[in-house]
């Protein structure tokens, strides 16, 4: 096994890696190749992955921190993971928890992220290549002592069959909400257009459905993120969304709101449609604290401000900025490998 302190000092110089501008070519072909396979990664958000990546998981101080916090495994062990494909490089805290533990990887990227995360991983090698015997791109996974896999509701189910006799961690479909007081300022409600906008509203940390106040007035909140309408309207994929959801709406005559590149429609349910943004009104915020306390599983972060008080509540504009404690599902990613 490779000692600890290599394992961690690799992912840091790896970080250092990414942000070098004397790189800058190299990560430019990185998000060249990522884009000309998957439409939804434009080089602004590909880049922006990756600077989060550099900066949130493998800065020296928080790395070295969080990997003391677990004990290290009695032995080494093949991890299969089965990645999600909906963000840039989305599976690479995976891969992190998995290499930084001292676990060999067996990884099965998707066909939508495969790029990305053979270029980080090829990357990481480059600079400790000891690394080469412990990871290792697979079609099957039979080989794996224990899996990590990330899908829809549906693969889960076909998940649980197949690894159901292994150590596992299975993640489903999973989105976040904000709830609104109508007291929010409007730069944070352009923290909340982030929130609800970066990477096309595709990742489980994006916002696909806020609750307001009976009454509330959207004028605020289309006003907050009109200047963010370029990045949507000139987008192909996300415009042709756009207009196919205003004309279901329009055809099946669903009352919304519509500032000409985000729908607004009343709806119990969490997850929206790409272009739309889900809204329930309350009286109290109790009302509130109720309903995402039944939905607690399906929900992966909750935005709004100070005055809600809800546990974890995260500011206006950070739902996207996830430190290596936030695990997906709320399940410790470490705890599980360490324990092995």
């Amino acid at each position: 096994m490779i000692s600890r302190i290599k394992r961690i000092n690799a992912f840091i110089t790896l970080g250092k890696f990414i942000t070098d501008t004397t790189n800058e070519e190299l990560i430019a072909d990185w998000i060249d190749a990522a884009k000309s396979k998957n439409n939804w990664f434009t080089r602004g958000n590909v880049a922006m992955s990756l600077r989060a990546i550099a900066t949130l998981y493998l800065n020296e101080e928080q790395l070295t921190a969080w990997a003391a916090r677990y004990p290290e495994p009695a032995s080494s062990q093949k991890i299969g993971v089965v990645m999600a494909g909906n963000i840039p490089a989305v599976g690479f805290h995976d891969a992190l928890s998995v290499l930084i533990s001292g676990h060999t990887l067996l990884v099965k990227p998707s066909s939508d992220d495969e790029m990305l995360i053979r270029a980080l991983l090829n990357a990481l090698t480059n600079i400790e290549p000891d690394f080469k015997k412990y990871i290792h791109f697979v079609e099957r996974l039979n080989a794996s002592d224990a899996y990590i896999a990330t899908g829809s509701d549906n693969t889960a189910r076909y998940f649980h069959y197949y690894f159901a006799k292994k150590p596992n961690i299975i993640r489903k479909n999973r989105t976040s909400v904000a709830v609104l007081t109508g007291n929010e300022s409007t730069a944070e409600l352009k923290g909340l257009g982030k929130d609800i906008f970066q990477y096309y509203g595709l990742g489980c940390r994006n916002v696909s459905k806020i609750y307001v106040p009976d009454g509330y007035d959207f004028t605020k909140l289309y006003e907050s993120v009109e200047d963010m309408s370029g990045d949507y309207l000139n987008h192909h994929k996300y415009f042709n969304n756009y207009e196919y959801n205003k004309s279901i709406f329009l055809v099946n005559r669903v009352p919304h709101f519509d500032n000409g590149f985000l729908l607004i429609t009343e709806s119990k349910s969490l997850v929206s449609a790409i272009s739309v943004l889900h809204y329930e009104k309350y009286v109290s915020l109790r009302e509130v604290e109720a309903l995402i306390a039944e939905d607690e599983d399906k929900i992966q972060c909750v935005v709004g401000i100070d005055e809600v008080n809800i546990p974890g509540i995260l500011a206006p504009g950070s739902a996207q900025q996830p430190g290596l404690s936030d695990y997906a599902d709320s399940v410790d990613t470490m705890a599980f490998l360490s324990a092995l």
